[in-house]
């Protein structure tokens, strides 16, 4: 038996699933080749809470390899959340993402929508949370999850999942604030 003799710095390991576009390309090949299916979601993810871990850990069950798009500080402004929002940049929040060990990859995106992420991924799997609907059809509707055409056009699934009851970014940051 041959000893462990190396270990990459924790930070690198976390730091080489934050990728570009371009980076993202030979991973999505190999994976691909392993037929390994590909599962994307995407969020702010300003303060990670158990509802996030909920949320992310079964998205990740429904697939090989689970690919986090993160939106950029300009692109959650433009959302309307509060003023205050994002609490953390945009790096912190794919750090932290990316310390999930069930997260294969983080990817910032500044778009107002994933669509152009998706159409790159085109991954097997599309997941969002449970007040967006798969069966909507209507890009005009609030419930209908972006990028589920593609997903569905090139074979593969959109899927919902329910929120852990009482965990979001407001409830923490409504609670942080009364005290």
């Amino acid at each position: 038996m041959v000893p462990y003799t190396h270990k990459l710095p924790a930070l690198e390991v976390l730091q080489s699933k934050i990728l570009t576009q371009e980076e993202l390309i030979k991973p999505l090949i190999f994976w691909r080749f392993k037929s390994q299916k590909i599962v994307f979601t995407n969020g702010c993810f300003d303060i990670l809470h158990r509802g996030h871990i909920d949320y992310l850990a079964k998205a990740s069950d429904m697939g090989a390899k689970l690919i986090v798009g993160v939106n950029s500080d300009a692109s959650v402004k433009r959302l309307g959340k509060a003023n205050s929002r994002p609490l953390q940049d945009e790096v912190t929040r794919a750090m932290i993402i990316a310390s999930l060990h069930f997260v294969s990859a983080v990817i910032l995106f500044d778009e107002d929508t994933p669509l152009e992420l998706i159409s790159f991924v085109k991954p097997e799997v599309l997941v969002k949370g449970a007040d967006y609907d798969a069966n909507d059809t209507n890009p005009q509707s609030k419930k209908y999850i972006v990028g589920s055409d593609i997903v569905r056009a090139s074979g593969g699934e959109v899927r919902t999942l329910e929120y852990l009851e009482g965990f979001s970014t407001t409830n923490i940051e409504q609670k942080i604030s009364k005290s």
